[in-house]
């Protein structure tokens, strides 16, 4: 957690350091690049990621105060922080990657995305994958689903793809009143008429808001999307008598790819993969970090002073290269176009 300490800090390295320093540094994320762009000691910086003891409970302190927590649609997905050149590194493992379409090695990230309804999004829980707790990413989810429950969120729709479509956790989520959107294998079995089972990719007469008896759970609309070729199969549960149009249905699959769009930010802006360390704390605190700067990011966005985030990075630059090209051309006058006079 964050600590709580009776003196001032004599710490150079601080959280808020450590994230701007994510936000802006363009490639190099390490802590001799820090030591040497902040002017602080290369101790300092792996001393901090040494010391702290971040907790999701903390990130979902910071981030709930920055949305509306009232009827929150929260998405559950994880990704892969690729790590393919990592030797003797903690939480590293092979995952399977949807960008790369095979199992690949990295540390794998669970999150819990709440989007609200004014449309801000921030993440409120997450877990890494470790394989010596022997657990599954959906007993990560149930885990992470009861923490935010506990502390005070306000859910009105789980959204998911079908990695976490499990009878059990379907049947939990309906017991903590949750209404749910998930995607769903085309072999599972669903019931149009008593009597009458049909695996999803056979079922005849299939209708967008179709109701039908998912086996072992109970009554579901059924949808359907199509991307390119690949055919995908969603269920949505709430009460038996307030069935969701496709144009709700439509809205809500929109709000759970929101998820994929914090996947690029934390990867491309935060750099939640670009970091050195080998020892679990110290990776789960730069993980931390980059989460927190996310949230700064989100924060920014919802109060307008910025609205796009890779041109609010680029131009923190701009400023230095036109001074560079200032001072560079200063003696270059003969490599310009030279007046011939007759």
């Amino acid at each position: 957690m964050i600590r709580r300490i009776k003196h001032a800090s004599t710490a150079t390295c601080t959280l808020p350091i450590y994230m701007g320093f994510l936000m802006t540094e363009p490639n190099s994320i390490s802590c001799t690049q820090l030591a040497e762009t902040y002017n602080i000691s290369h101790d300092s910086v792996n001393r901090f990621l040494e010391r702290e003891d971040y907790t999701p409970h903390d990130l979902y302190q910071e981030s709930i105060q920055h949305i509306d927590n009232n009827k929150l649609i929260v998405s559950i997905d994880d990704t892969v922080l690729d790590k393919p050149y990592s030797q003797h590194m903690d939480l590293v493992s092979y995952f399977w990657s949807g960008k790369h379409h095979r199992s690949v090695k990295g540390i794998n990230l669970i999150t819990l995305y709440a989007t609200d309804q004014n449309g801000q999004n921030i993440p409120i829980n997450f877990r890494i994958y470790d394989k010596s707790e022997s657990k599954t990413k959906n007993d990560y989810f149930m885990d992470m689903l009861s923490e935010v429950l506990s502390w005070g969120a306000k859910i009105q729709f789980i959204t998911g793809d079908s990695w976490y479509s499990s009878t059990g956790n379907l049947k939990t989520i309906r017991k903590y009143g949750i209404r749910f959107m998930f995607g769903i294998d085309c072999n599972r079995k669903v019931s149009p008429e008593k009597g009458q089972w049909f695996q999803l990719r056979l079922l005849p007469d299939f209708h967008q808001g179709q109701v039908v008896w998912l086996k072992d759970f109970g009554f579901v609309q059924l949808f359907k999307t199509q991307l390119k070729e690949q055919q995908r199969f969603y269920i949505v549960h709430q009460d038996e008598d307030d069935l969701l149009s496709f144009e709700g249905f439509h809205e809500l699959h929109s709000s759970h790819w929101k998820i994929e769009q914090y996947h690029r930010v934390i990867k491309q802006v935060c750099h939640i993969e670009k970091f050195q360390v080998r020892r679990s704390k110290l990776i789960l605190n730069h993980i931390f970090s980059a989460l927190m700067a996310y949230v700064e990011i989100q924060k920014n966005q919802f109060e307008r002073i910025f609205e796009n985030v890779y041109r609010w990075q680029k131009k923190l630059f701009r400023p230095i290269i036109k001074n560079f090209i200032d001072d560079f051309i200063l003696d270059k006058n003969h490599l310009l176009p030279q007046r011939i006079y007759k």
